[in-house]
């Protein structure tokens, strides 16, 4: 029988893919932009300040066959996985970030030969040989593998940041919490088991009392997506009042309940809700903003009289001035990735009041974390593969 329930459900899952799908096709849309508008221009300035005529033509060759793995990948990648496309899509993961330096080395070149027209550091007669070409093409072309193969060993070394803070004690029952958080995983299928059991034993050896997951832990709740072994995994992890976690946008978009994987891994979702941890404080966890009618921290908070120090997790760090005129104690938030690689950190600087670290706005302390992983390239030149240790002393 067919209930208002049903039709309900349908139309909201019609709804939600609609909007998944409009999402997924603009932000392709603007990379793609992002990637071929800069390529035309590192093209022709490539070819114009270092290939000699006789080797254009072969230039033109490995240019666009190079150029060409993205989009390439990006038409199959919703093809049934074989070795030709498992190929593609890795080397296209390093194609990105190896053009964005590039691209950046020529700007950089370019600007020198502005100066050098008033400066005369270089002659004409030099920076036309071939010599000078093939060294200064080869140098940046090395430059650019060597930034890309560094953030992707940065991506996977795995940090520890420490703070230490104190907060107003109110009738908490304990003196010290100590506090690991992390955000940002974005489990997917070929995430290595061997780099989830790496994160474990990390945070087990730092003794947590409590940890908390910021959000983006996984691209959906798909079955295909995580593995009975990663969330076995995640289970291992142990702290003395327990595992909490909020979801961020990338569960959002995965279209599903993303609380089957967080039951399997042991974590507790909180969702626009509070609850009281023994005698010693209040944990709270917001919504991602997504949810167009989430509840206001203010409105988290009401329904109980704040008597001990709380603690919210808020997926975005977007309204750090908001949230510090309330009895947050403090706010712990990812999403950020502190722009993942330069100079897009530049860009989320500007974003946002807080894009990476900690800041304390009037009584409130704030923490922005990096993230553990990452989204899209698997290369990290800003900031760090993270966990975040706090300190919390009540006083």
């Amino acid at each position: 029988m067919i209930t208002a329930v049903n039709v309900s459900m349908a139309v909201f899952s019609y709804l939600h893919a609609w909007y998944f799908t409009k999402c997924f096709l603009m932000f392709h849309v603007y990379i793609t932009l992002a990637y071929v508008i800069p390529n035309i221009y590192l093209f022709f300035r490539i070819m114009y300040l270092f290939i000699s005529k006789g080797y254009r033509g072969i230039y033109t060759l490995v240019y666009i066959l190079t150029a060409a793995v993205y989009p390439v990948s990006l038409l199959f990648s919703h093809h049934e996985m074989n070795l030709f496309i498992e190929v593609l899509s890795f080397i296209s993961g390093y194609i990105l970030p190896f053009f964005l330096y590039l691209f950046l080395a020529i700007l950089l070149f370019d600007l020198f030969l502005l100066l050098n027209l008033a400066a005369r550091i270089v002659s004409s007669s030099t920076r036309k040989s071939y010599r000078f070409r093939l060294y200064m093409l080869s140098s940046m072309i090395l430059i650019s593998i060597t930034i890309v193969v560094a953030g992707a060993i940065n991506l996977n070394t795995i940090r520890v940041s420490e703070y230490s803070i104190e907060v107003p004690k109110r009738d908490s029952g304990i003196d010290h919490l100590r506090v690991v958080f992390v955000a940002d995983i974005h489990i997917q299928q070929d995430t290595r088991l061997r780099f989830i059991e790496q994160f474990v034993r990390k945070v087990n050896a730092l003794k947590p009392d409590l940890v908390l997951y910021g959000g983006d832990i996984t691209e959906g709740d798909r079955e295909n997506e995580t593995t009975n072994e990663i969330e076995s995994a995640l289970r291992g992890i142990h702290a003395k009042y327990g595992v909490f976690g909020v979801t961020g946008n990338h569960e959002f978009f995965g279209g599903e309940d993303p609380g089957f994987f967080y039951i399997k891994a042991g974590i507790q979702l909180l969702g626009d809700t509070m609850v009281r941890i023994d005698n010693a404080f209040y944990l709270a966890g917001r919504f991602d903003s997504h949810f167009k009618h989430r509840r206001t921290v203010r409105e988290i908070l009401e329904h109980d009289t704040i008597n001990l120090p709380v603690i919210l997790m808020d997926h975005r760090p977007t309204v750090l001035q908001e949230t510090s005129m309330t009895d947050v104690s403090v706010q712990f938030s990812g999403h950020t990735h502190n722009g993942q690689m330069f100079p897009i950190n530049l860009i989320t600087k500007g974003v946002y009041e807080l894009s990476w670290g900690h800041r304390k706005i009037r009584d409130t302390h704030f923490f922005v974390t990096s993230g553990l992983r990452l989204w899209g390239p698997p290369v990290k030149t800003a900031g760090k593969s993270e966990i975040m240790l706090v300190d919390i002393r009540f006083k």
